[in-house]
């Protein structure tokens, strides 16, 4: 399945693609009121939903971030992929060397995640060295408190498409990466949640980024060093992960800090993250 929201008529939706290109509403408020839902109850909402012949085209309509306010800050792994690891242990060996033994955790604030299509703030009077980095963002579905690896997947709700925006000089200028990370409008996404059931698990899709049509990201998500089996058994030991919590995953070789020299974003580049099975997130830097 498919869950968009969408803006139509003045108003905001939570809908279910039930056919390709056939939106029906859903009876949430927002998606994360849906998340919230009890999943049995979700799922039977769901599966009514999935019967009905859809009220409108998705062309017809805006859409948006599938969950443009999330409740908390999103979850992100740094430096997940080999390759992006050492790509970034170049650019600074000072600000990105970590035991390889131990996955690197960090949070990112997201008040509001730009969608497909909406203008990715620069924040030029403070950033020189604006980069870009697709991940396959996990959404949780359940409370997840001492999660065993085997039991991971039944916390999954599902996935979409992340875009870990980062001023790469915020980043290694402070001793810590949220500022970098967690400036207005560096959190897009979408363009859809597809649930879980819709992939193998762990989920195996190639992943992709664009620059203004160059190709500068490419990889598959089952190459991550830190599985989210791993991830959810490591995280849940110590802390309760809520419905609706937003896991990013870690992005592939191929960031603009990565290249020499480095290939940072400027207004009107346009980044383009792509993750078969899900969708493109397109969004134009302001």
């Amino acid at each position: 399945m498919k869950l968009y929201t969408v803006a139509w008529q003045d108003r905001q939706m939570v809908c279910l693609e039930v056919s390709p290109g056939r939106l029906t509403p859903l009876p949430y408020e927002t998606m994360n009121h849906l998340l919230a839902d009890a999943p049995a109850h979700r799922q039977g909402v769901l599966e009514i939903a999935g019967k009905a012949t859809g009220e409108f085209a998705l062309a017809d309509v805006q859409v948006l971030a599938p969950i443009p306010c999330p409740r908390q800050d999103v979850i992100c792994l740094g430096m997940n992929y080999r390759e992006h690891k050492a790509e970034a242990e170049q650019f600074d060996a000072q600000a990105f060397t970590r035991a390889p033994e131990r996955a690197v955790y960090f949070s990112k604030r997201a008040t509001h995640c730009p969608g497909p299509g909406a203008p990715i703030p620069g924040h030029f009077d403070l950033v020189d060295s604006l980069d870009y980095e697709v991940e396959l963002a996990v959404i949780l579905g359940r409370d997840a408190k001492n999660v065993r690896a085997e039991e991971a997947m039944d916390y999954v709700f599902g996935y979409t498409v992340f875009n870990d925006v980062s001023a790469r000089n915020l980043q290694t200028g402070h001793k810590q990466w949220y500022f970098g990370k967690g400036l207005d409008g560096f959190a897009p996404m979408g363009p859809c949640i597809v649930t879980r059931d819709e992939a193998a698990w762990p989920p195996a899709l190639p992943i992709r980024c664009w620059v203004n049509g160059e190709k500068r990201q490419e990889a598959v998500t089952d190459q991550l060093i830190f599985s989210i089996p791993h991830i959810l058994q490591e995280l849940t030991q110590g802390m309760t992960l809520q419905a609706g919590t937003i896991i990013a995953t870690g992005t592939p070789a191929g960031v603009g800090m990565g290249a020499d020299p480095p290939r940072f974003l400027k207004a009107g580049d346009v980044v383009r993250c792509e993750i078969e099975g899900i969708g493109v997130l397109e969004n134009t830097i302001k």
